[in-house]
């Protein structure tokens, strides 16, 4: 019942914007523990500290990128690459990258890494960022091609008897079907 009563008040309190998401999540999770519905043993075996500490490595990097300039660098590399077709064939690019991208790698550090150099590319071109951003956001929720993009796939990966191959047969199409539709749109 605790746990129930916590969840209903982190979700109403999200609802009602009292505090960020994070922090009543931080805060649910502190009063689970604290009501004895979880032990802090559980809790601590429970987190996934390797996708934790890539997080924050990949976090750290795209700060890096940005203080440095190399997100400029890149995001100049991109607009000289394509920019002369036009914004839209720039934004029709990131989304591109990021879907490409994100197959590989965590689509949360895709997003974390492309963030600022698309910020840089709009600022260059001299448009909002605004589309650029959800490119990315979109792109980097686009991973249908492979098992190691996105946790859903790797989940249904093993139990669900799937091969690598299944999810580039069926992935890949809905890539390029979503990267023309996010173009176009």
């Amino acid at each position: 019942a605790a746990a129930i009563l916590t969840l209903a008040a982190v979700v109403a309190l999200s609802a009602c914007r009292v505090l960020p998401l994070s922090v009543l999540g931080l805060l649910g999770a502190v009063a689970v523990v604290l009501a004895g519905c979880l032990k802090v043993e559980d809790a601590y075996r429970a987190i996934n500290w390797k996708i934790l500490f890539m997080l924050f490595g990949m976090l750290s990097l795209g700060v890096a990128l940005e203080k440095t300039g190399a997100a400029h660098f890149l995001a100049t590399g991109l607009i000289h690459g394509v920019g002369w077709l036009g914004a839209g064939a720039v934004l029709s690019a990131v989304y591109l990258l990021t879907s490409a991208l994100t197959e590989f790698l965590s689509n949360t550090a895709v997003a974390v890494l492309l963030t600022p150099i698309v910020v840089d590319a709009a600022q260059a071109l001299g448009v909002d960022a605004r589309p650029f951003i959800i490119a990315v956001t979109l792109g980097a929720s686009a991973s249908f091609a492979t098992p190691v993009g996105y946790q859903t796939n790797t989940l249904v990966y093993g139990p669900g008897g799937y091969h690598f191959r299944d999810f580039v047969k069926v992935g890949l199409p809905l890539n390029v079907l979503f990267w023309i539709l996010a173009s176009w749109l």
